[in-house]
């Protein structure tokens, strides 16, 4: 079987389980979208993955959101009296 997304083949395998209530939930959907229930999990959960780390790998600013975020890059870095007093605390052991 091959991975429509990227026509590589499948070669790992997830096993799952789910209350009965899910499983059906779950079939139900899948044929309503004419899918195998594979094939729906799998794209819904890509689907959620995507969606849960797109803000930790991409993000949109707007002309005056991108010129204040480089300003801000730009700038020299401020210190903080109390966070140079916390990380020069002693650990405990």
């Amino acid at each position: 079987m091959y991975d429509v997304h990227t026509m590589t083949p499948k070669s790992s395998r997830l096993n799952l389980r789910v209350a009965p209530a899910d499983d059906a939930l779950l079939r139900e959907a899948a044929a309503l979208a004419g899918v195998s229930v594979s094939e729906f999990l799998v794209e819904s959960a890509r689907v959620r993955a995507e969606m849960l780390l797109a803000d930790r790998t991409h993000f949109v600013l707007d002309d005056d959101q991108w010129n204040a975020f480089c300003d801000s890059l730009d700038r020299p870095a401020r210190e903080w009296p109390e966070l140079r007093e916390l990380f020069e605390r002693p650990r405990p052991e």
